[in-house]
């Protein structure tokens, strides 16, 4: 039965795409895109996902959200307010969620100046994540906390996050349950956002960078991966498939970067992470690390640091579509195709990696070769330009894949928040199953639109269909948002 759906379902997207291919004009939904109105969505989406005590108006501008998760910690002794839901559930899970408040560190970071009147509303975002996971790394000496939330038990209910009555379970490791991979992510967090407030708030960031230096020590002491330590609480939710090989790479990389201590250069060279790799996520840090790495060589002219440039380079040509050694798949309409399970959440981590890189490039007029392929700044930018308009609606469906920009885009996402009625328009909680049959089945739109929110996109077919149930193509998540606003304020700026 399965085997026949699988079939049908592809049948129909093939159907549709050439009969919509051929009966319309498929060019640009909307003109030029509006950069910076994508990039203020993009940001504001942080909003909708917030957890614990929410500010007033205008600090909270996603009005139909509220206060939830005020006892998490409580089971533990300590508190774990704050922070944000990974994606349409009710779960804090910390390795995605340090990898956001990374990747919007980097681009705060590298963007500052494009991201202009928005730079504020990032730090902001920035900060609801650190300062929770500075509670997780300092409440319990010897102990990082990693997690809020029975993923199982909240995935068997359709509740908002404001009525949630699932267990909060409270998940950790420790020398003895290790979880290098978590610990190096929260690491980097951490060491990314002291850089972010070292000008605007210096005590913030000095607290952030000693944390992130106690847990980095923690990470590279304690080896082992958290996937090994909590099993179920993480997989197949969120398991360390990569190991933690890249997050000892990548965190002792933006501990570098924030200290210049050449301790952590000599504890990557010692690593031997040469792994290579076509990919980059929230699992998967390798590529991440070296494009970083690699500023040394492009930007200050440091040869010591031309294997990260060229590892950074063989990345780029498995992802290049006119490389000789790409390992990259492409759609039809020119997206970037990784795996079918929140395929854009890919797209937009590369696409981050892309605009960097060739912002690097472009500090010196560097060009590099994949084989044949000459390449320079404007390739790899281009590359990124097609990646960004495609999501905002430049595809053979004509969607905008980010909710509230445009007017084509997904009304009926896979998000519990968004789906149900707010608790100004029905004070009365809804009990753990209770929503299913009215708001999580029903073929209506969401009640509440949850702006910026990219979900996980179209098939291989440049096929979506906007369903809840499908939470593979239809759920949000924080980790897409964060690697699109550098892209973003790139183009904002610079078209």
């Amino acid at each position: 039965m399965a085997l026949l759906s699988n079939a049908t379902s592809f049948l129909f997207s093939v159907i549709f795409f050439f009969s919509f291919t051929f009966l319309c004009n498929c060019g640009n939904v909307q003109g030029d895109q509006n950069y910076r109105d994508a990039l203020a969505k993009s940001i504001l989406f942080f909003q909708g996902q917030r957890s614990g005590r929410l500010p007033p108006f205008p600090a909270q501008e996603i009005t139909w959200r509220a206060n939830s998760g005020l006892s998490d910690g409580q089971l533990a002794g300590v508190d774990l307010t704050g922070g944000y839901y990974d994606a349409g559930d009710n779960v804090k899970f910390n390795l995605p969620m340090a990898y956001t408040t990374t990747m919007l560190s980097w681009g705060a970071i590298e963007y500052s100046k494009k991201l202009g009147p928005q730079l504020e509303s990032t730090r902001a975002a920035i900060r609801w994540a650190t300062d929770y996971l500075l509670k997780c790394a300092r409440a319990t000496p010897g102990k990082i906390y990693v997690g809020v939330g029975d993923p199982n038990a909240d995935h068997k209910c359709w509740e908002r996050p404001e009525d949630m009555d699932t267990a909060r379970t409270v998940y950790s490791v420790s020398p003895s349950n290790p979880g290098s991979d978590v610990a190096g992510e929260t690491a980097a967090a951490l060491a990314s956002a002291s850089i972010v407030f070292r000008k605007v708030d210096p005590n913030y960031s000095k607290l952030l960078l000693k944390t992130a230096k106690i847990v980095m020590q923690f990470a590279m002491q304690y080896r082992g991966s958290y996937s090994d330590s909590l099993g179920y609480a993480v997989c197949p939710f969120y398991c360390s498939y990569s190991g933690y090989r890249d997050e000892l790479l990548w965190g002792a990389s933006w501990l570098f970067r924030a200290t210049n201590d050449v301790s952590y250069i000599n504890f990557i060279r010692s690593l031997g992470a040469n792994d290579g790799t076509d990919i980059f996520s929230w699992d998967n840090k390798f590529a991440g690390a070296r494009v970083l790495l690699a500023r040394k060589s492009l930007v200050d002219k440091d040869q010591a640091y031309q294997p990260f440039r060229q590892q950074a380079q063989d990345f780029l040509c498995r992802i290049l579509p006119n490389s000789p050694y790409s390992s990259t798949q492409y759609t039809p309409g020119g997206l970037i195709y990784k795996l079918s399970g929140s395929n854009l959440q890919y797209v937009t981590s590369i696409t981050f990696l892309l605009t960097t890189y060739s912002k690097y490039m472009a500090t010196s007029n560097y060009t590099f070769n994949c084989g044949n392929l000459l390449v320079t700044s404007k390739t790899i930018r281009t590359l990124a330009k097609k990646q960004v308009d495609y999501i905002l609606g430049d595809n053979p469906m004509r969607m905008s894949y980010m909710v509230g920009y445009g007017t084509n885009y997904p009304r009926k996402i896979h998000h519990r928040g968004s789906s149900l009625p707010s608790t100004k328009e029905r004070s009365q909680p809804f009990k753990c199953e209770e929503g299913f049959q009215p708001f999580y089945y029903t073929s209506n739109p969401n009640k509440n639109v949850l702006t910026g929110a990219i979900v996980g996109g179209p098939n291989q077919n440049d096929f979506f269909q906007d369903d809840r149930t499908d939470y593979s193509h239809s759920e949000p998540a924080t980790y897409i948002n964060a690697a699109i606003v550098g892209p973003l304020a790139y183009f904002a700026k610079n078209i």
